[in-house]
This record gives C-alpha cells, sequence and structure tokens, in this order.
C-alpha cells in the first residue's frame, strides 16, 4: 500500500525529537503534520492520555494492539508492540495479541479487556452490558473510562492510518520474539464473544 496523502515536512526541532525518540520520524505524524494545528492536537491529547495511570499500561497496549489487528493497522501493531518493549512490558503476551483467542498465555481479565476492545471497534459496537460489568468490577470507575477512551483513540489512529495508507516502519524488527500474525477469518463474518 502507498501513502494516499503526501508526507509534509515537519519543522526540524520537532523531527529531531522524533528522531531521537523513535529512530525514525513517524509517518502517521508526517501526514498529520499537512494540518499542524489538528496535528499539535493529536499529539496533545495522546500525551495527555498516555500520562494517565488508573487502567494497566499493559491492558491498554493490549487493548490498542487488538483494534489494531482487528481494522488491519500494520503501524499501530508495530509502534505499540516496539512501545511494549520498551515499556518492559510483557513481550511474551504482547507477540500474541493478533491471535489472542487461540493463545493461552492471556489471564481472564486480559481476555476481557480484549473482547472488549474488539467490542467497542465493532460497527456497530458489540459491547454487552455482561462485559462492561466485569470490567467495571475488577477495573473500578476510572479505569474502566480511561480504557474507554483509550480504545476510542486507538480505533481514531487505526482508522485513520489505515485510510491513509500508512504501513509498518519494522519498529518491531528490534523486538527478540516475533510478533503473532493475526489468523485468516474462517469464512464467517466473526463477532465477539
Amino acid at each position: 500500500m502507498t501513502l494516499r496523502v503526501p508526507k509534509a515536512e515537519l519543522p526540524a526541532e520537532l523531527r529531531d525529537n522524533m528522531i531521537k525518540q523513535l529512530g525514525t520520524v513517524a509517518e502517521p505524524f508526517e501526514v498529520l503534520w499537512n494540518h499542524p494545528l489538528l496535528a499539535e492536537a493529536s499529539q496533545e491529547f495522546a500525551a495527555k492520555l498516555g500520562a494517565c495511570d488508573a487502567a494497566d499500561a499493559s491492558l491498554k497496549t493490549f487493548a490498542h494492539m487488538a483494534v489494531a489487528a482487528q481494522v488491519g493497522c500494520s503501524w499501530c501493531l508495530d509502534i505499540n508492540y516496539f512501545q511494549a518493549m520498551n515499556q518492559d512490558l510483557d513481550l511474551t503476551k504482547a507477540s500474541q495479541v493478533p491471535r489472542w483467542r487461540e493463545s493461552d498465555v492471556f489471564t481472564p481479565l486480559e481476555r476481557d479487556v480484549l473482547t472488549y476492545a474488539e467490542a467497542m471497534t465493532n460497527t456497530p459496537p458489540t459491547v454487552t452490558d455482561e462485559l462492561a460489568e466485569r470490567l467495571l468490577d475488577r477495573l473500578g470507575p476510572a479505569a474502566m473510562v480511561e480504557l474507554t477512551v483509550f480504545i476510542g483513540f486507538a480505533n481514531l489512529s487505526t482508522r485513520g492510518n489505515t485510510a491513509h495508507g500508512i504501513t509498518s516502519q519494522g519498529y518491531s524488527d528490534a523486538c527478540e520474539i516475533r510478533l503473532a500474525a493475526r489468523p485468516e477469518p474462517s469464512g464467517a463474518a466473526s463477532s465477539t464473544a
């Protein structure tokens, strides 16, 4: 896939900071920079959301990766897996998110979070009262709200990247454990459990 919107030239300081952080300039930000006000607003919101700590970091990362796998955003899978390594999260689990239903490494809570992420991503959303109640009981209101907003932001990011033709930049190549591929759908449209 090729970019559907051209990259914009970033200011040198911003470009240099991104290279220090990631080793390269993130293509989604270069595309968003065609509208600097929106690019800055997105970056500010992502930073504020990233500073929230009511929900466990691994749950949020796994949820974002589940959204990315479902939507087909290889860039988000790639960067989130790379960030999981840099945040010392469980890479065995992170590597299995694209095939989490077939994997036996996830706890019941993690499975509920992954189910919730996919249910929120479905169109229309398929979140059930029972799933929401289980998560609320285990996470509490603040973490539940944070996780929900985080998944909503993941949908914004993954869908925007996919629509713009942005694909993986190879960040996860630095990870020791290979990222699992998402299983191919088995014919019929799948629904989340």
